[in-house]
């Protein structure tokens, strides 16, 4: 902080103005600040002002009242040394309580031009001096509790509005304005008027309906955006100063909903799916900003799920649990006589309390539906709902434990409730709210959480058990220990929210199918783990649940999904949505070809700055070809040929974006000419022509890793001299090189080009088909591809494990087809295809064909299904004996010793025919 760092820098004092400086301070409870702050303003003072003692001495509300000011804020004191200027307009401004309205006025009047220049400076700079003029407010004790919280309440709303006004204006000139109205509305202690100074600021954002604002521009995409936008504005960070944090986690579904709803969406989730925490917190809810009339909508809509004219007799039960819980997991035994806000007899009882009752009596008492909870306490007292003596209890508690809150964030408005445990700074505390010693304060903390305790366990937690979750069966799992505690969590929600009964009960109902489902899983613990991890992810966990208790396929393709692919639930915990998205669209029982990928990304809206939309629909369909996987509606040919259409699609359409009319030729080369490409693979490629940017380009673009993955990276190493070489060359340049230079591996590699696109395409084949059947009619064709086989075998093979260049493995099988293709002038991209055309020219004995199809699709399947788990390459084994085991389970061996046999017996069926035929 700048005191500090003026306290490392000042010379001694020397001169009398030193010791006055001195003198002032060392009344004061922070000597050394005050010191500090009174000699840095003494050598910024303006010239034209009065003499910085005279100031001093004629402050409007006392000269040590600004003097405390600085002892017990050091950001407030950093900010007036900073604008010296400031301490003038808090004279003029310190002895009056100020509006909504005075406070708007003032800041209209320092602002004289755009309201966001220089990310909301002058909005920033009018925020912290307000809070410096409450907070000294507050210290000279001329401005109640209710007087300070409402002025800071009021410091958030005109924040928001200007903010909101802002962008809403903005979006409106960019994209055009949606025939729907929007508004912010406020939660928490912003909804009730009791912002602290160091409040997070909850906000929920809805607008009134659905609509389509353009082709590409729905209205829930466009108040998303503006909602977005807001949120970005208030979480920037500068040098003037924060705005406010927002906190949009109380919103329907929490992290993993939407921004912003319509009012009809916010009306089917609390319908169907609102909790007890939920009701709590809507108990505080009010328009901040935007349209007033569709706030007024929200609140009278939802009037019967905020107070139910019948509540659940297990109502305080929850708001019981829920409290124990927050003091367990968030608060920690330690700390629970020093949270003043969420400890033993915090200020959160008190909330509780009271919106407890609210709860209860809501619906037949109008006067008890306030925001405010003091002036609902009140409520409660005129009522008869609750003892006039505990009424006064819990207003002292109340309005004493809100002091000692503020006095703790005024400091450096710092998110913090729990007394220090520095002996001088709690001094400090102490003796600025007013007591001779730490004693003191301890007392009378001591007394009114005391009070604050009794009553909250007499009207809310008189009766309630704490039971644990009942332990499931673990005997399925590895770690018993940690599945029992996953199961718990899954039972139980986060610790920031309660889990209603409802939710509780729903899952009892869904545990014996969930453990049953586990059960026949390769590994039960992993996928026990990701669920939690998308519950989580998910937010509205009442209504996954009833989903998947009403749904057992969806259960299944659930665990499935989790057992046989981590990388796929990484993505759905990332984006829960996409399950729906892609399970509700009743696409999954064809596959999608080129064209059909070609005019999905159409109308996807991608231009070449926005390719984030491509690699997003890349990913999507990439769940969704897995889903056809795991739910056995793609076979092992027709998945790789899905694979590679999503691939080409998205190659060409960004190609298309990038380049235009590039002249840019694609050749596919490998197992991406040969449309058998899996998860996780490179697109081995060559480009034809003399655009080398637009190569470059595309190579970059399809390569690019982001939050949304890559679109597919490409693979350039087969151009001639690999990767010394150019990445582009003319057709002339490739025809030379193949025709003089290029070694027999990279004329049997052409066994699997394929043009994509260009216009070359035709040209190119025939140039390649030229070459290849010149190399096919070598005397020495197959002795070198034996060598070479041989040399990959001993340079890249590593045993028995290795199945794609191990003895018997994928690439003896691929070599041996090609080489018989070569011989035989046979042109097949495609391994599969190929074999059978061998067959019918009677160069392959049928049986042949028949163990060559079985056992390299063997070999196929378990690469596919170790790819699959991480999306990436493997080309071996794992080492390990359970992950061995997992692998024959996945691909649906009761035995494990029948998946050894049928993997010996693969490789050395393919080793036996290569021998015979080319060895």
């Amino acid at each position: 902080m700048f005191a500090r760092v003026l306290m490392s820098r000042r010379s001694p004092i020397k001169n009398s103005s030193d010791r006055w400086i001195e003198g002032k301070a060392a009344s004061t409870i922070f000597p050394e600040r005050v010191t500090t702050t009174l000699l840095a303003l003494r050598e910024k003072w303006p010239e034209a002002a009065p003499p910085f003692r005279e100031f001093l001495a004629n402050f409007p509300l006392g000269e040590s009242t600004l003097l405390h000011l600085f002892s017990v804020s050091s950001i407030c004191a950093t900010r007036i040394v900073n604008e010296p200027k400031m301490l003038f307009w808090l004279a003029n401004n310190c002895q009056t309580e100020r509006g909504y309205g005075h406070m708007l006025t003032d800041l209209r009047e320092l602002n004289r031009g755009d309201i966001a220049e220089n990310n909301f400076e002058v909005l920033r700079r009018w925020k912290g001096r307000e809070m410096a003029r409450i907070a000294l407010r507050e210290l000279a004790e001329i401005a109640s509790i209710e007087e300070s919280t409402e002025e800071l309440s009021h410091l958030a709303s005109i924040c928001l509005s200007q903010v909101f006004r802002h962008w809403n204006r903005e979006l409106r000139n960019r994209f055009g304005s949606p025939d729907a109205e929007f508004t912010v509305l406020g939660l928490g202690k912003l909804g009730g008027r009791e912002l602290n100074y160091s409040s997070d600021v909850d906000v929920v954002f809805l607008y009134s309906h659905e609509g389509q604002l353009s082709a590409n521009l729905s209205y829930h995409e466009w108040f998303n955006r503006l909602g977005a936008k807001i949120v970005e504005a208030f979480s920037s960070s500068s040098s003037d100063g924060a705005l406010f944090r927002i906190d949009l986690r109380l919103r329907p579904e929490g992290s993993a909903g939407p921004l912003a709803r319509s009012l009809e969406s916010m009306e089917n989730y609390y319908a169907g799916f609102g909790e007890t925490w939920e009701r709590l917190a809507m108990i505080r809810a009010r328009g901040v900003c935007g349209s007033e009339e569709l706030a007024y909508e929200f609140l009278q809509q939802h009037q019967p799920f905020i107070y139910p004219k019948s509540p659940t007799p297990d109502l305080l039960d929850e708001i019981a649990v829920l409290k124990r819980r927050i003091e367990r997991e968030i608060v920690g035994h330690e700390n629970l006589a020093r949270d003043v806000k969420l400890g033993a007899g915090g200020i959160r009882e008190i909330e509780f309390t009271v919106q407890a009752l609210q709860l209860i009596h809501g619906a037949r008492h109008a006067f008890l539906q306030e925001t405010s909870t003091l002036k609902t306490l009140h409520a409660l007292a005129q009522l008869d709902l609750l003892p006039h003596k505990e009424v006064l209890a819990l207003d002292g508690a109340y309005r004493f434990l809100r002091r000692v809150e503020h006095r703790l964030q005024i400091e450096a408005e710092q998110q913090t409730h729990t007394l220090p445990d520095d002996a001088e700074a709690l001094r400090r505390l102490a003796l600025s709210l007013g007591f001779a010693s730490t004693k003191e304060l301890a007392a009378s903390l001591q007394v009114h959480t005391g009070n604050v305790r009794t009553i909250f366990e007499k009207n809310v937690a008189a009766s309630i058990e704490f039971a644990g979750p009942a332990t499931p069966s673990a005997a399925i799992f590895r770690d018993e220990a940690r599945a029992i505690k996953s199961m718990a969590e899954l039972a139980e929600g986060p610790a920031r929210f309660h889990v209603a009964p409802r939710t509780r009960q729903v899952f009892r109902r869904l545990r014996p199918l969930l453990l049953a489902e586990l059960a026949r899983q390769a590994d039960p613990d992993a996928t026990l783990n990701q669920l939690v991890r998308f519950v989580e992810a998910y937010g509205l966990r009442s209504m996954l649940f009833e989903l998947l208790a009403v749904n057992p396929r969806l259960l299944e393709l659930l665990t499935k999904i989790f057992d046989v692919s981590r990388h796929a639930g990484d993505l759905l915990v990332r984006q829960p949505q996409l399950l729906e998205e892609i399970t509700r669209s009743r696409k999954l029982d064809q596959p999608f070809d080129v064209a059909e990928h070609l005019s999905r990304l159409e109308s996807v809206g991608a231009t070449a700055a926005t390719l984030n939309v491509v690699r997003a629909y890349r990913q999507t369909q990439w769940l969704r070809i897995l889903l056809r996987d795991v739910l056995a509606l793609s076979n092992p040919v027709t998945l790789l040929n899905e694979h590679s259409a999503l691939a080409e699609a998205c190659l060409v359409f960004t190609d298309r974006l990038l380049a235009g009319a590039s002249g840019l030729t694609i050749i596919a080369l490998g197992k991406f000419g040969g449309r058998e490409i899996t998860y996780g693979a490179d697109l081995d490629v060559l480009f034809v022509g003399e655009n080398a940017r637009a190569a470059q380009n595309l190579f970059v673009a399809m390569g690019k890793p982001t939050p949304n993955g890559t679109i597919s990276p490409l693979d350039t190493r087969l151009r001639p001299d690999g990767e010394k070489g150019p990445l582009v060359g003319s057709l002339a340049t490739y025809e030379s090189y193949y025709q003089n230079r290029a070694q027999l591996w990279e004329l049997q590699a052409l066994t699997r080009a394929r043009p994509v696109i260009g216009p070359q395409n035709a040209d190119f084949l025939e140039m390649a088909q030229n070459v290849w059947r010149k190399a096919g009619q070598r005397p020495d064709l197959f002795t070198e591809i034996q060598a070479m086989t041989e040399r990959i075998r001993r340079d890249r093979g590593s045993g028995t494990l290795d199945f794609k260049t191990g003895t018997g493995g994928m690439v003896e099988a691929e070599f041996l087809v090609q080489a018989l293709q070569m011989r035989a002038g046979i042109w097949n991209p495609n391994w599969t295809e190929a074999v059978v055309e061998l067959a019918q020219h009677d160069i392959l004995a049928q049986t042949e064909v028949s163990q060559l199809k079985i056992s390299y699709g063997f070999l196929r399947r378990c690469e596919s299904a170790l790819r699959r788990w991480e999306n990436k390459s493997v080309s071996s084994l794992p080492s390990g004996e359970f992950e061995q085991r997992r692998l024959a389970s996945w691909l649906g061996y009761k035995e494990f010793e029948t998946f050894v046999q049928s993997y010996d017996e693969a490789r050395q069926k393919i080793h036996a025919i290569y021998l015979r035929r080319i060895a």
